[in-house]
């Protein structure tokens, strides 16, 4: 049966308008069948507008597709998840002496390595991959080698990437074309930022909508953000993971400390969601004004997929995705889960500074109530169009997890957990640990 999209063009349009996002690509594939649909324009100064062809950057989407590529080498019997990384890397090094010695494949492709993303500037060029993992000899831990999850946003698939040019001794664009692009006919999928200007090209917008002063991410993000690419193209790497990689990807997993914004746990390069007991994965992505989300759902072997140039994220893509489930007549996104206000708290068990490089949270009590400020560097706040300290209300869903809303209208809720006898926060899955 073909899928119908009728009216859905004016409903994204609608959402649009509401959220103040210039454009979105939706995609639908279901058995043979595919539909897609453009609506808004590229550019808010140009008012281009955006066609199926478009491209736009998909973030960390990419970490689904250097995932593949790194299982494909699994099955050649030529890398391992569990063997060290130094079985291919041997100068592979970081402060921590056991980590160094004891970190895996798997530990990176699930984000439990704990290592800090402290990688200095590798540059533009072609050795940026090496360089990163030359860089992180002084690279400190977030916590302990498989302790929890923690985002790597960059430096983990990097590392990755790194062994795949050893192994296949070529660069890492080249690694991920004569595997994955160019045997799926990906035409349109760039990994290098020269390359992506083949087509339509989606600018990045921060809320407003005004254009992104930065364009594009630094390479060393390539491995973990760097893909550009069309929803077809996006939709026909769904097919592929459906056809068998997702059963694989999805076997191995580590839970997810804060289970409420994303998935209760972390796969082989995809998120793993629970819909209301069915198992759905997930693959997303931002960069500095474009997202993209991509959910496949393999009991129905359904995929949805969306691309955007401009923000909120999460409630703008729920809505959207709601309209086509509800009309696949599939379960829709679980919303977040309401603050439990029989709660008694002690607050002095949460307060304290919970922080990363260029990012820190706050957690302070006013009597019984407690907040959140977030403060982020300054450089980081003009680029993302924000103030540098935000304080947010913390509410209580259990006595690890928050519900923490919106401190302004184009701004999305979040969870946050703070757990681990308040060692660690953990939130938009980046964990922070204790500092004070």
């Amino acid at each position: 049966m073909a899928i119908d999209l009728t009216g859905v063009p004016e409903r994204v349009g609608e959402l649009l308008a509401e959220y103040r996002i210039p454009s979105a690509v939706l995609g639908v594939l279901r058995g043979g069948e595919t539909a897609t649909v453009a609506v808004g324009v590229t550019d808010v100064a140009t008012g281009e507008p955006a066609t199926t062809s478009t491209v736009y950057q998909v973030g960390s989407m990419t970490k689904t597709w250097t995932a593949l590529a790194f299982l494909q080498s699994v099955d050649e019997g030529r890398a391992s998840l569990d063997e060290p990384v130094r079985t291919w890397l041997p100068g592979f090094r970081v402060a921590d002496p056991e980590v160094s010695a004891r970190v895996t494949p798997r530990h990176l492709l699930q984000h439990t390595s704990g290592i800090e993303e402290d990688f200095g500037d590798p540059g533009e060029g072609d050795d940026v991959h090496e360089r990163m993992v030359a860089g992180i000899a002084g690279a400190r831990q977030v916590h302990p080698l498989g302790h929890t999850h923690g985002y790597s946003a960059a430096l983990g698939y990097a590392i990755l990437a790194r062994i795949l040019e050893v192994l296949d001794g070529k660069r890492w664009d080249d690694v991920l074309a004569d595997r994955l692009l160019g045997p799926l006919g990906l035409t349109a999928t760039t990994s290098r930022p020269a390359d992506a200007g083949r087509g339509p090209i989606a600018k990045g917008h921060l809320p407003g909508p005004v254009r992104t002063p930065v364009d594009r991410l630094p390479r060393c993000y390539g491995p973990g953000g760097g893909i550009s690419s069309t929803i077809g193209d996006v939709l026909t790497t769904a097919r592929f993971l459906l056809d068998g990689p997702v059963h694989r990807m999805g076997r191995s997993r580590v839970p997810v400390p804060d289970p409420y914004l994303f998935g209760p746990a972390w796969a082989l390069g995809l998120i793993v969601c629970d819909w209301h007991g069915e198992t759905v994965y997930a693959s997303d992505g931002s960069t500095i004004g474009q997202n993209a989300r991509l959910r496949l759902l393999p009991e129905a072997d359904l995929a949805i997929a969306m691309l955007t140039n401009g923000g909120p994220r999460e409630s703008f893509y729920k809505r959207v995705f709601n309209e086509i489930l509800t009309r696949l007549d599939r379960p829709t996104i679980p919303e977040l889960p309401e603050p439990d206000p029989t709660l008694a708290l002690d607050p002095a068990d949460y307060v304290g500074v919970f922080a990363r490089p260029g990012i820190s949270y706050e957690v302070v009590a006013t009597g019984d109530r407690l907040q959140v400020i977030q403060a982020v560097d300054p450089m980081q706040a003009r680029i993302l169009g924000r103030p540098d300290r935000v304080t947010y209300d913390l509410l209580p869903i259990s006595r690890t997890h928050f519900l923490m809303p919106p401190a302004t209208p184009l701004e999305d809720p979040q969870t946050v957990a703070v757990y681990d006898h308040s060692r660690y926060l953990h939130t938009n899955c980046r964990v922070h640990p204790r500092v004070a």
